[in-house]
């Protein structure tokens, strides 16, 4: 039977969220290496498209700034890195089932991980209380970073297209220089140079992220 550990039931009502069908929550906090039928992914898949609506719906309330700058946003927002600090904040990571090798890898201080049944989280609520009560579970958690402003700094990526273009140089490459590690908790090193001008080098969790990092390191050496 697919039975929550009476203490992960209490942390998931603690946190706000309210639990009927205690399968659809069981596989929401299951990571595939666990081998068993019913994982996070489509949970996953459901509560992405959750958060994005109601983080969409929020933004588009308060404030009247243009589309470009609600997008901006909406990507800070809902991105897998806030997910992960989201998921770090409310004590997710002791409550995931995943195999001991999975978790000796590294895979449950992964932002992947975390992010992913972070989301898989909100699609049970979605399906077992509705879209009114999933959105507000995404009102109570990410409040903070609402709050706080985050992405309305112009991305780091967008700011160095700018700068070489404003410096007459090169648009800015990007190349993945190194990938180390398993695939729930894999390691990306970018390089970014300018012609003539030169480089920087970022390790993350995602290509994206590291590409984002190697962005800003540029920008902090020659910006």
């Amino acid at each position: 039977m697919n039975a929550l550990k009476p203490e992960t039931r209490d942390w998931l009502a603690e946190t706000g969220f309210t639990v009927k069908d205690e399968a659809l929550w069981f596989a929401a906090l299951t990571h595939g290496s666990m081998g068993e039928k019913q994982d996070y992914e489509r949970l996953e898949f459901l509560g992405d498209r959750v958060l994005g609506l109601s983080i969409a719906d929020w933004l588009y309330a308060q404030s009247d700034a243009p589309e470009g700058k609600l997008a901006q946003r909406l990507n800070a927002i809902v991105s897998r890195e806030m997910c992960a600090t989201i998921a770090r904040g409310i004590g997710l990571a002791p409550h995931i089932r995943i195999s001991k090798q999975a978790s000796s890898d590294g895979g449950r201080d992964s932002d992947n991980i975390l992010g992913d049944v972070m989301e898989a989280l909100l699609g049970a609520e979605f399906i077992d209380n509705g879209f009114v009560q999933a959105r507000g579970m995404v009102h109570l958690l990410w409040r903070p970073a609402l709050e706080s402003g985050a992405g309305k700094a112009k991305h780091p990526k967008s700011a160095l297209q700018e700068w070489a273009a404003g410096n007459q140089r090169r648009p800015p490459e990007y190349e993945l220089v190194d990938r180390s590690g398993p695939d729930h908790a894999a390691k990306f090193t970018v390089r970014v140079k300018v012609h003539k001008v030169g480089e920087a080098v970022a390790t993350a969790g995602s290509k994206q992220e590291a590409e984002k990092q190697a962005a800003r390191e540029f920008m902090e050496k020659f910006g």
